[in-house]
């Protein structure tokens, strides 16, 4: 929205034309060109029409007429207008509002304007009756007759270096009386020239000369105030104002609105936001009504202390009496459009403040909801606009709250909204874990538009993955699943990623039917499948006891030209030792070695296990021995698993020896081997020294890992622990089917 402006009222009696200059420019008459614009002054003037202009004034009467508020039948005066295209004016030209800068948002008020007549300027009137009226055409003939001149840049170049009344008095000696807006043009001219001292030493100046001129001069008015406090306010000098505003009060000038609104900006550019507000709440109790300017500046300290909630009841408070009418208008002011700017006004400030909250480290996003809701109790309008620009403010994952408001906000309100909003909402969602949240969104892309582009589709499928590799951790094969499944059903397709997300979190739960089952759809849906999506298959095939069927798909992973990779050399490794093929078993060692993907641990470990299970004790302390070769040292798990074997085929002093060597080289064993020593040399009645294995170890909790890892991914997904039970034919979906998830 545009700052308020707040132009003079037509034929506003109190309104002084003012006469700018730029002190740089040449003191010599040039005629207007032909091609630049004509420039009039009247009290109805509201636009000054020019190009670059420098204007040159020049005074033959100075008599004026106040109570029109313009020069005196025109004739008094004659402007020499010239265009200069790169010339910069330290003034602005009669009747140009004053642009104060306040933060970001300008707020336009021509000082010039006043609400009262103050005292002094009452003074300066000549009243067109009786001999005061003669006397009055007398002085003007004799004025026209002088046919004197004032150059008014001349003059400001003369006074440009001026530091006290003296020296002031040196270039206006043989003057003669001089228009008060001239001073006025002079004092602005210098503020906006940073040359404070000169426009100090006018008014200093002028005081002096009331004192001394006995015919009635009447000093510094509160035009010339209210202008030297501009020009304080433009030049940063604010430890002059105290000093000005004591010499108003010495004076006798009473401020009015113009005084307060200046001084009011002030205190903003000082950072004194709590002091200008209080200045507002003086100007009513000295008689005086608020400008349409002071209301802006008002809400414009409150958005300075970041106060939302107080511009907020500010304004309601303001509107209420405006509704009312409690409020004092001027007659030739458009207060209906000034009120409707000023709801504008609050609107943006309310979400610059919130923009504000946003990017602060506190977590404000109750402050950022509150306050939208207080907006909607007040009837506000808010634009679509508005809210993307909140959205885009937030960027943290706390703000998932906002985003998520701001969202269903513009899609309830508006029949469009843009996609890259969309989209980082979706990435807000993800940063926060809400990745359930996040899909929603997806889903109202696909059904309401606007249509997602790769940027949704990547955002979305990392959400899966984030949830998929969850699930696969966490060997939650059900939820695995059912996101695979809600991705197909969303038109997402699976990629290899995803699909062994799930044959591991299968493998893992040792569901070996249903990771067949998801292996077959994922080569069904034209997906091809890696080493992974092998080794997870294997595995599960594995732990089934589907050796053959293992072998079966080893051997088509050989002929698809899929490389083993550790994994699945180990798996293998595991079910020929199941099935008592030590020699395949050595073939596939070899074949590791010569592969340069060495056996590890791990495969021997799987080795010895399977032999252990499957009642080859003997064939297991031997790869245990192999160990050695390969120069592999073995774990608890080694240890263990072919202490249990021993103790089982009847070697329990055997077993013992292996404890002791675990033991010996600090590993810490289970009780379970423990245990399978102890017994096996009782039954077998062997004599055994069992205070040397150390005390017998404590039994570890069993964790219920199911539950926990399920509680875990569900408290990660945001979704219900219990929510719709898993059916079977879930397994089974496709595109085509009609089950929802």
């Amino acid at each position: 929205m545009q700052a308020l402006s707040i132009w003079p009222p037509k034929a506003d009696p109190s309104v002084v034309n003012q006469v700018d200059f730029d002190l740089g420019s040449s003191c010599n008459s040039i005629k207007r060109r032909k091609n630049s614009s004509p420039f009039f002054v009247s009290s109805n003037s509201r636009v000054i029409s020019s190009c670059s202009i420098s204007t040159r004034v020049c005074f033959r009467n100075p008599i004026l007429d106040f109570g029109r508020g313009t020069f005196y039948r025109y004739s008094t005066v004659k402007f020499y207008v010239f265009c200069e295209p790169n010339r910069v004016s330290v003034g602005e030209l009669a009747l140009a509002p004053e642009e104060q800068q306040l933060g970001s948002e300008v707020v336009k008020e021509d000082s010039i304007s006043l609400d009262g007549i103050s005292e002094g300027l009452k003074q300066a009137n000549l009243p067109l009756t009786g001999n005061k009226k003669l006397e009055y055409e007398k002085s003007k003939e004799e004025s026209m007759k002088k046919n004197s001149r004032v150059d008014v840049r001349a003059l400001g170049w003369a006074l440009r270096l001026a530091k006290t009344p003296n020296d002031v008095e040196e270039v206006l000696k043989d003057m003669g009386e001089v228009p008060p807006q001239v001073y006025s043009s002079l004092i602005r001219g210098f503020g906006k020239d940073n040359r404070v001292d000169s426009a100090m030493a006018l008014v200093e100046w002028l005081k002096k000369k009331k004192e001394e001129d006995s015919n009635g001069f009447t000093g510094p008015n509160l035009f010339i105030y209210n202008s030297l406090l501009g020009a304080l306010k433009q030049a940063e000098k604010y430890e002059h104002v105290e000093n000005v505003i004591n010499d108003m009060a010495i004076e006798g000038v009473s401020p009015n609105v113009v005084t307060y609104n200046t001084l009011m900006g002030i205190y903003l550019e000082q950072g004194k936001e709590i002091e200008a507000l209080n200045l507002f709440k003086e100007i009513e109790t000295k008689g005086l009504s608020p400008s349409p300017a002071s209301y802006s500046t008002a809400l414009l300290a409150y958005r300075r202390l970041e106060d939302g909630f107080g511009a907020l009841k500010f304004y309601v408070d303001i509107r209420e009496k405006y509704r009312n009418g409690e409020i004092v208008q001027d007659v030739n002011e458009d207060w209906e459009s000034e009120f409707a700017k000023l709801e504008d006004f609050i609107v943006r400030i309310c979400y610059q403040v919130m923009r504000q909250w946003l990017v602060k480290n506190k977590n404000l996003s109750t402050n950022v909801l509150k306050l939208l809701s207080d907006m909607d109790r007040a009837g506000l309008q808010t634009s679509r606009a508005e809210h993307e620009r909140l959205v885009w403010a937030c960027t943290r994952e706390e703000h998932y709250v906002v985003a998520k408001e701001l969202y269903n906000r513009i899609r309830e309100r508006d029949s469009e909204i843009s996609l890259s909003v969309c989209n980082h909402v979706i990435w807000v969602m993800g940063k926060a874990k809400k990745w359930w949240a996040a899909l929603e969104i997806y889903e109202d892309l696909l059904d309401k538009g606007p249509q997602p582009n790769n940027m949704s589709y990547e955002l979305v499928v990392s959400h899966f993955n984030t949830l998929l590799t969850a699930a696969r951790r966490k060997g939650i094969w059900k939820w695995g699943v059912r996101l695979l499944n809600k991705m197909e059903e969303r038109g997402l397709k699976p990629r290899s990623r995803e699909w062994n997300s799930v044959l591991v979190a299968c493998s893992k739960a040792s569901e070996t039917s249903v990771a067949v089952q998801i292996f077959k759809r994922m080569v069904e849906q034209g997906e091809k499948p890696n080493v992974i999506s092998y080794g997870a298959l294997l595995s599960a095939l594995e732990k089934g006891k589907l050796y053959d069927e293992a072998l079966q798909v080893w051997k088509h992973m050989l002929k698809v030209g899929i490389e083993p990779n550790l994994y699945a050399y180990t798996i293998m490794a595991s079910v020929y030792a199941a099935k008592g093929e030590f020699n395949i078993v050595e073939s596939i060692i070899q074949e590791m070695l010569v592969s340069g993907v060495g056996p590890t641990v791990v495969t021997f470990n799987a080795i010895i296990t399977a032999s252990a299970r499957n009642n080859y004790g003997n064939v297991a302390y031997e790869w245990f021995q192999r160990m050695k070769v390969e120069k592999i040292e073995p774990n608890e798990v080694s240890y263990e698993m072919l202490i249990e074997a021993l103790a089982n085929d009847g070697k329990p002093r055997l077993a013992y020896d292996l404890y002791l060597r675990a033991h010996i080289e600090g590993l810490s064993l289970s009780l379970k081997a423990y245990d399978a020593v102890v017994r096996s040399s009782e039954v077998y009645d062997a004599s055994v020294d069992v205070s040397a294995m150390g005390p017998r170890p404590l039994e570890k909790e069993k964790k219920v890992r199911i539950r926990k890892s399920l509680k875990e991914f569900c408290n990660l997904a945001d979704v219900p622990r219990r929510g719709k039970p898993f059916d079977r034919k879930e397994i089974f979906y496709s595109p085509q089917t009609e089950g929802n998830l």
